[in-house]
């Protein structure tokens, strides 16, 4: 019931754009501390949902958002729809029957454009990796939902190999990278696993209650397997703009002076050096001198290569 109360919620926002928890927590029969829970979720997800607490505030929904066109196929939503509608026979709950009703309304918005409905696919795994990438998030997802404990061989970024039992409670997609947050039996902590970073997963059996956490124990900003990051100031030339602007992100590139310049943290890995070295000439380093000089060592053995 949990997601479907999600969505619920979801189209309740879409509909109000302006709701309470107490409001939502009333209606789902649940605690404000759960719907809290709810809303960080569906934030991670990429839901732009804004909380803000004391007099006047509430749970709020940017007025930009909306759900694109192709969020499900027809098929999809014929499929959902079918399936709550026998959950609702069999519990007559007011909120199944709610979130049957908007479904069905955004069902036939939907189908107002069939030429644009069902053009999307995204699949995690990398080219000729036979679904196994996307079998394993689904496992994953699985685990989180059913509240299982997982066991895992995981590879770190320096090669070292380990075994653990974590408790996974939240998936988190980020730069286009799927990571679990879990509590880590190793460690005694939560840390944020890389899934492509699992060798294998292993359902244990074993169910656990949820460690409470909020949004803001998630390190969004984050590294893993102990990575450094480097603060960096880069110009960018017009020709390079698009690239720099999808990944530094839009809202980290500036304009001065009739040029442009991006300061970001990013992670100093093995790929850095590379990723700059990608966008050619137009993209240039101004500080720190160290990384720099990386980039032109790099570009004279790349020269001397050829």
């Amino acid at each position: 019931m949990k997601y479907q109360t999600m969505i619920d919620i979801l189209f309740t926002l879409l509909d109000k754009r302006h709701t309470s928890a107490s409001e939502l927590a009333a209606r789902y029969d649940v605690s404000v501390r759960t719907i809290y829970r709810y809303i960080d979720e569906m934030t991670v997800a990429g839901i732009p949902i804004d909380v803000t607490r004391g007099a006047g505030g509430g749970i709020f929904i940017s007025d930009a958002y909306k759900l694109p066109r192709g969020f499900m196929t027809r098929d999809e939503y014929d499929r959902a729809i079918e399936a709550m509608r026998a959950m609702e026979s069999e519990l007559g709950d007011p909120v199944l029957q709610s979130a049957i009703e908007k479904l069905s309304a955004q069902r036939k918005r939907e189908s107002r454009d069939d030429a644009l409905s069902g053009n999307l696919l995204v699949d995690s795994g990398a080219w000729g990796s036979e679904r196994k990438f996307s079998d394993k998030l689904r496992l994953v997802s699985r685990a989180t939902e059913e509240r299982e404990a997982m066991e895992i061989d995981y590879v770190a970024r320096d090669g070292k190999r380990t075994r653990r039992i974590i408790l996974p409670h939240l998936l988190v997609y980020k730069q286009n990278i799927w990571y679990v947050y879990a509590f880590c039996r190793l460690r005694n902590e939560f840390r944020l696993f890389k899934i492509g970073r699992m060798r294998s997963v292993v359902l244990t059996g074993e169910t656990f209650e949820r460690i409470p956490f909020s949004r803001e124990d998630v390190p969004l900003s984050f590294w893993t397997d102990g990575e450094s990051c480097v603060d960096a100031r880069f110009q960018i030339s017009k020709e390079v703009l698009p690239f720099a602007e999808e990944w530094l992100g839009i809202e980290n590139v500036y304009e001065q002076d009739g040029k442009f310049y991006a300061d970001v943290t990013l992670p100093d890995d093995e790929s850095l050096v590379g990723k700059i070295l990608s966008a050619g000439a137009g993209f240039q380093v101004l500080s720190p001198a160290s990384l720099a000089e990386r980039v032109r060592a790099e570009a004279r053995k790349i020269l001397e290569s050829y």
